[in-house]
């Protein structure tokens, strides 16, 4: 069986206790460093349209890497903050359930470009 959400969060938070960082770890610090990683994430996609498939392993190697950056800097930020990230996920999941019924959403059109 794969780990849990808060079998990682746990994992992180003693990596940062022993490491005495946690003085570092302002919400403000790790919200920037969300937004930070997330540009690094998104520099891999910049200048491509590949399908998934058309990626190579080391570049998913690459891309996973920036998605654990982004989800370690949430996690500490979850923790920080004192928030339970999954309980939050399942409550903007259902949130969203009510605020696009799939009657309503499957004939929405796409706004933008």
């Amino acid at each position: 069986m794969k780990g849990s959400l808060y079998e990682l969060q746990q994992q992180l938070d003693e990596f940062i206790a022993q490491r005495e960082w946690q003085k570092y770890h302002r919400p403000k610090n790790l919200a920037m460093s969300v937004a930070i990683e997330a540009a690094e994430l998104m520099e891999h996609f910049q200048w491509c349209d590949k399908d998934p498939e058309e990626f190579s392993k080391e570049e998913k190697e690459e891309i996973g890497e920036e998605m654990a950056d982004v989800l370690h800097y949430l996690l500490r930020l979850a923790s920080v903050m004192d928030i339970d990230l999954y309980e939050a996920s399942k409550k903007k999941i259902a949130k969203n359930h009510k605020r696009f019924p799939v009657d309503i959403a499957k004939t929405m059109k796409k706004s933008g470009c």
